[in-house]
């Protein structure tokens, strides 16, 4: 991958360069389609053109957007070129940005229209320009023709006190009828002029409130702020949760703003976006841009324009942020960058972190990598010195780590109650009882939405699965559903079994949120409860007041998945209890326990985080394992050296390459045939080796079967070519869909 191997292997060309393209000249523009390359266009008279400027050009019966690349390739005569339609009045995409974007798509190989659509799409339905207007005193009352009245005098009066971007702000300000405004309009008293734009965008101020730092953490800033203006670093910000990572970092932001430069702040999920703005309003006096899918189609337009045009300062984001053109960018931070989410699976496959860290070698600014449990990759590249680092060793403040315990599901299984089958065990009830008693709040904390993962027939044992993917349909009691969580199928439950006929025969099986949080109700009943998943927080203003309620404390148990394991903090909460810390452990992925040990780590973060001592218990059934044992030891570094070892040995990321191929079909004969022929053509050779093909973990989805091979490669043999070579070899069928994803992070 590009942050711990030689990123020279892209086989990406350069972008050819030129001043200005007068009428006549034969250029290249780049189309935000899935197409490999750029089209040919003629500068139409009148025109000059240069790269990185969004015209408007005709293909086929339609018209596309796209972004000048450089000249004319010269593979079509000139009589058969089309004239470019005109040049959109939008700020042209800098140069830093068209490398970047031309090295993603040759790195992961990706079409490069693909990666430029991640770009531009927000300005493919630009709407046309309108002349902002506000309006002023014109001339006086007499010189109008106008008799003078109290209503009149006084909206001349507030009009004086302008200008005012609209009658209705001027009607609502002076309290008078609209019709009394219009009338003076037309009478020449008042006047709309043409008005500056007003920008959307607040401005933050460096010094608006500094924090005090203790001394490890002003150590570390310094350390940060040493790297702003020179030139090209990656540096790991390691603290453990609680240790004030946020402050340190934006003091770096702060450097980076009084050298009149933007920052890019990303962040793996909308769940965190709203904590972040709150902290960077009260730092800076102003919120951040944000850039989410959440967005409305307006917000994004602007914060698009805001990035390109410099007037965005601070750009806190999703994944696809990387991707905005920003035109003076100093400075990249990627909060919690081990977190898979950074990972796109779906459209263009890439890694948000490693991209991050090849478009700040492209600006030749500095990056900075935060996390309280960094991954094994970034890791790696600290130890091989390729990476800088500072740590921040305690919490801040009074607060310290947590204790953490484990409870050994096998000695001391949970009770039975009035309440059915339970799933929490004595110790952690004992907890939760003396948590509540002193007004603090507890989390239960299981990685599984839903009511029950599985529902079955308790006649014949039939289980209900998703139609259209090899998945089982979660029980949602909120909603009264079953739901695949990876189509979004649903359909109400069945009341006859279709297997044996059987009637009211359907079990829920296993434990989800929804179902934890029914026995906290019941052994609890004087508690306030509150299920939170992904599933009721699609909406950062339900985040916003899910915050405010947890910090209000007009919540007492909070029942949660991995939405609120990482970067919240909460002062009151005291304990977390782990309902299945097994979970995740089981199945192939060579990142399993790292991921594990990772979330876990950060779960058990958000106790204790203010003066009270905080409390963490684990269930599990297997306390031996060496994630619980790091976890209750705080002994990662052996952990982490144990994974390394274990990575090294079998060659696997990051000391070895991976490539995955997935090839899917509505045609299952289809898939197979392609997987064998491409298993036929793979390539061979030293420290190569391609697995497969085999049924994918998810061999349905979606209604598409699907396929794996897996190409093996060195750490030092770059597969982009290889794979272009052994694609070329291999004629597939239409129907037969073939992804690419190189540095795969999951395997389903």
């Amino acid at each position: 991958m590009p942050s711990s191997q030689s990123t020279a292997s892209s086989d990406v060309d350069p972008i050819i360069h030129a001043s200005v393209y007068e009428a006549g000249a034969r250029i290249s523009v780049l189309l935000p389609l899935p197409v490999e390359t750029a089209y040919d266009y003629l500068v139409p008279e009148g025109v000059t053109l240069a790269p990185g400027d969004i015209v408007e050009v005709p293909l086929a019966r339609r018209f596309e957007v796209g972004v000048v690349w450089g000249a004319g390739l010269g593979d079509v005569p000139v009589a058969k070129l089309r004239e470019v339609v005109h040049k959109l009045d939008l700020p042209s995409l800098p140069d830093v940005l068209r490398k970047f974007i031309d090295w993603v798509a040759g790195y992961t190989l990706q079409p490069a229209g693909a990666v430029l659509r991640m770009t531009l799409n927000p300005a493919r339905r630009w709407p046309q320009a309108k002349v902002a207007t506000a309006i002023v005193v014109g001339r006086p009352l007499l010189e109008s023709g106008v008799k003078p009245t109290p209503a009149r005098e006084k909206v001349l009066m507030i009009a004086a006190k302008g200008p005012f971007e609209s009658a209705a702000a001027l009607s609502r300000e002076s309290g008078v009828g609209a019709g009394v405004i219009k009338g003076l309009i037309e009478a020449g008293a008042l006047a709309l002029v043409e008005a500056q734009p007003v920008s959307p965008f607040a401005q933050p101020q460096p010094h608006y409130m500094r924090p005090v730092l203790e001394p490890a953490q002003k150590e570390s800033a310094l350390a940060l702020c040493a790297k702003v203006g020179r030139g090209f670093s990656v540096t790991v910000l390691d603290g453990v949760t609680g240790s004030g990572k946020t402050e340190v970092y934006m003091e770096a932001i702060a450097a980076t703003l009084e050298a009149g430069k933007q920052v890019l702040v990303l962040v793996p999920e909308i769940a965190l976006t709203a904590q972040s703005l709150a902290r960077f309003q009260k730092r800076f006096g102003a919120e951040p841009a944000e850039w989410h899918s959440d967005l409305t189609y307006k917000a994004r337009r602007e914060t698009w324009h805001g990035a390109a045009t410099g007037a965005a300062k601070v750009v806190v984001g999703a994944r696809s942020a990387l991707f905005l053109p920003f035109n003076h960018l100093g400075l990249i931070v990627v909060d919690e960058e081990h977190d898979s989410a950074f990972k796109q699976e779906d459209g263009v496959i890439y890694h948000a972190r490693d991209m991050a860290v090849v478009r700040a070698k492209e600006g030749n600014i500095p990056i900075v990598l935060a996390s309280a449990t960094p991954s094994l990759e970034t890791i790696i590249n600290v130890r091989g010195g390729r990476y800088g680092v500072v740590h921040l060793p305690e919490r801040f403040g009074a607060a310290a780590m947590p204790k953490i315990g484990v409870v050994d599901m096998r000695k001391t299984p949970p009770e039975k109650g009035r309440w059915g089958r339970a799933w929490l065990a004595p110790p952690l009830v004992k907890w939760v009882d003396q948590t509540l008693a002193t007004g603090d709040q507890a989390l239960l904390f299981l990685n599984r939405r839903g009511y029950a993962p599985l529902t079955l027939c308790r006649t014949c044992g039939h289980r209900l699965n998703c139609p259209h993917c090899t998945a089982w349909l979660v029980e949602h009691k909120l909603t009264h559903r079953l739901q695949c969580h990876h189509c979004g199928y649903s359909a109400k439950q069945p009341e006859t079994c279709s297997s044996c006929g059987d009637k009211d025969s359907f079990v829920p099986c296993g434990p989800g949120i929804e179902r934890v949080a029914e026995e906290a109700m019941a052994r609890w009943p004087e508690a306030r409860v509150r299920v939170v998943s992904s599933d009721v927080l699609e909406r950062p203003s339900a985040v916003a007041e899910l915050i405010a309620d947890i910090l209000a404390k007009r919540i007492d148990i909070i029942v949660g998945t991995q939405v609120l394991a990482k970067g919240h903090h909460f002062p009151g909460l005291t304990l977390v209890g782990v309902v299945d810390a097994d979970l995740g452990l089981s199945g192939w992925d060579l990142r399993a326990a790292e991921r594990t040990h990772q979330l876990l780590h950060q779960v058990a973060g958000r106790a204790g985080r203010a003066d009270k001592p905080g409390r963490v218990l684990l269930q599990t059934h297997d306390p031996s394992h060496p994630v619980m044992h790091a976890l209750i030891s705080g002994d990662d570094e052996a952990f982490i050296n144990s994974e390394v070892d274990a990575r090294d040995l079998l060659a696997m990321p990051p000391f070895g390459r991976l490539t995955a191929l997935i090839l899917s079909s509505h045609d299952e004969a289809a898939v197979i045939a392609a997987g064998r022929g491409l298993a036929a053509a793979a390539p061979k050779g030293d420290g190569i080796e391609v697995l497969g093909p085999a049924p994918a973990f998810m061999a349905l989805l979606r209604g598409r079967h699907r396929h794996r091979l897996l190409l093996k490669t060195s750490r030092n043999t770059p597969p982009q070519a290889m794979v272009r070579e052994w694609l070329a070899r291999v004629k597939t069928p239409s129907s037969v869909r073939i992804q690419v994803d190189v540095d795969p992070y999951s395997f389903y």
